[in-house]
């Protein structure tokens, strides 16, 4: 299972729980693209540090999908424009 979806599971199942909510906050600060307390990382436990590693990893990787989606979007509509537009 990918990592974002064990840590919606872990968010959904004690969302009062410190290392639920430093996960919460990390997610919500790589989706606005604001900054975040790396030492805050370090307030979770192992298993709950490796998921935020995890986190990070997928994050990285869906960017660059998607990235790689919209440039494929762009070139089809470019390819698709009449000759000498």
């Amino acid at each position: 299972m990918n990592a974002i979806k064990v840590a919606r599971r872990f968010i959904e199942t004690d969302p009062t729980n410190e290392s639920a909510q430093i996960l919460a906050h990390l997610v919500l600060a790589l989706e606005s693209e604001r900054s975040f307390e790396l030492v805050k990382l370090y307030d979770l436990d192992y298993k709950s540090f490796q998921l935020a590693m995890d986190i990070l990893k997928e994050w990285r990787l869906d960017r660059y999908y998607a990235s790689k989606s919209k440039l494929f979007d762009l070139s089809l509509q470019v390819s698709e424009l009449p000759d000498g537009a």
